[in-house]
C-alpha cells in the first residue's frame, strides 16, 4: 500500500520537484509575463513528460500544474470558461504519472496577484477561488494540497481553510520576496500562525536561492513543532541580491528570461540539500528554475538511487583520458 505523506514525513524526508512554470517555458509551452499554465489544456503531453523526467529523477510529489490557474488569470488570457476543466486536467495527467511510480499526487494553489491588497479587500473572491481549486483537486484525487509562494498571510489563512475542510493534507509555503509578509508578519511569525491554525507542513519555497533562504529556515525549525518545507530556486542569490527578480547584468534586470548565468550547478543543489537535513527540514525540493538533473543530484545526495541515476555522470570508464580532455578548447 503507498504511504500518505504524514507517514513518510515519519520515516523520512520528502523530496519534491517544483519548477513546471520556468521548464515549460523554456521548452516553448508556455507563455512568459502571464505564466498561465495553459499547457495542461493545450499540450498535456509535453506536461507529462516533465512530470515523468521529475519522477524519474527521484520526486517525491508530482504536482499538479495549476499554479497561477485561477480564475483571474484564466480571464485575463480570455480563457475563463476553461478555468475547471484546467485545474480538473492537471490533476488528473499528475495523477497519470504519479502511478508509473511511487510518487504522491498534490494538488496545487498559489497566491492570487490580482487580490494581494494587506487589508482583505477582496476576501470573498479570494475564498472562493481557494474553495473551487482545492474541491475540484480533491474529486480528481490529489492526496494533500499544496498553497505555494503565498505572500500574505490572509490569503495563506483562506487556503488553509480550504484544504482543511477537504480533509486532506496541506502545505503551506511563503515566497519571501522581503523580510516578511506584505501584510506585515515576519516568515517565522507567518509560518507559527500556519502550524497553530493546522497546517501539516509549513515553510518557504521560490524567490531566493538558498543562500538567501536559510536564515528564515533555521529560525522556522527552530519555531515550529511540525515538519518544515525549504523550497528554493537554484539560483545564486546573494546578500545583495537576495531573490531571483533582482539580478542585474548591466544594470538590467534579467528576471524572468535571462536568468542562465545564475542558475546554480548539480553539486550545489546537491549541497543544500544535505544542508538541509541538517537543519533538520524534512520537505526539501527545489523551485523555479529547477531541472531533472538537479532533482536526481538531490536524491543521489540523500543516499537515493532513482531510476534516473542510470544515467548519472560516469567517467571511469573513459579511455585513458581524463576529464580534462573533455574541455572546451
Amino acid at each position: 500500500m503507498k504511504r500518505d505523506l504524514l507517514e513518510r514525513l515519519k520515516d523520512g524526508l520528502v523530496l519534491c520537484a517544483e519548477g513546471y512554470l520556468f521548464e515549460l517555458e523554456r521548452r516553448c509551452h508556455l507563455k512568459a509575463g502571464p505564466f498561465v499554465p495553459d499547457v495542461v489544456l493545450d499540450n498535456p503531453d509535453a506536461l507529462k513528460q516533465v512530470h515523468r523526467e521529475f519522477l524519474a529523477a527521484g520526486s517525491d510529489v508530482i504536482e499538479a500544474f495549476s499554479y497561477y490557474g485561477d480564475k483571474e488569470h484564466m480571464k485575463d488570457i480570455g480563457r475563463l470558461d476553461e478555468y475547471e476543466e484546467l485545474n480538473r486536467q492537471a490533476v488528473r495527467l499528475a495523477r497519470e504519472v504519479a502511478k508509473e511510480g511511487d510518487a504522491l499526487v498534490a494538488g496545487n494553489i498559489s497566491n492570487i496577484w490580482k487580490h494581494d491588497e494587506p487589508n482583505r479587500k477582496n476576501k470573498s473572491k479570494v475564498q472562493a477561488m481557494y474553495e473551487e481549486q482545492v474541491l475540484w483537486a480533491t474529486e480528481e484525487g490529489a492526496e494533500f494540497i499544496i498553497a505555494e509562494t503565498l505572500q500574505l498571510v490572509w490569503h495563506a489563512e483562506l487556503a488553509l481553510q480550504a484544504i482543511k475542510t477537504s480533509g486532506l493534507p496541506a502545505v503551506v509555503t511563503f515566497g519571501t520576496h522581503t523580510d516578511s509578509s506584505d501584510d506585515g508578519h515576519r516568515w517565522i511569525e507567518a509560518c507559527q500562525i500556519m502550524a497553530d491554525a493546522g497546517a501539516d507542513v509549513v515553510g518557504l519555497n521560490c524567490t531566493r536561492g538558498p543562500a538567501t533562504m536559510l536564515s528564515f529556515l533555521r529560525e522556522i525549525r527552530d519555531a515550529v513543532n511540525i515538519p518544515v518545507a525549504a523550497l528554493p530556486v537554484p539560483y545564486r542569490t546573494t546578500e545583495k541580491e537576495q531573490t531571483f527578480q533582482s539580478f542585474r547584468v548591466n544594470d538590467k534586470q534579467v528576471f524572468p528570461t535571462k536568468l542562465e548565468r545564475f542558475l546554480m550547478d548539480r553539486d550545489e543543489v546537491a549541497e543544500f540539500a544535505l544542508l538541509a537535513r541538517e537543519l533538520g527540514i524534512e520537505y526539501i525540493g527545489l523551485c523555479c528554475g529547477a531541472q531533472p538533473y538537479h532533482i536526481r543530484s538531490m536524491a543521489e545526495a540523500l543516499g537515493r538511487t532513482p531510476p534516473a541515476s542510470k544515467y548519472s555522470p560516469d567517467f571511469r570508464d573513459v579511455v585513458g583520458k581524463s576529464l580534462k580532455n573533455f574541455a572546451w578548447r
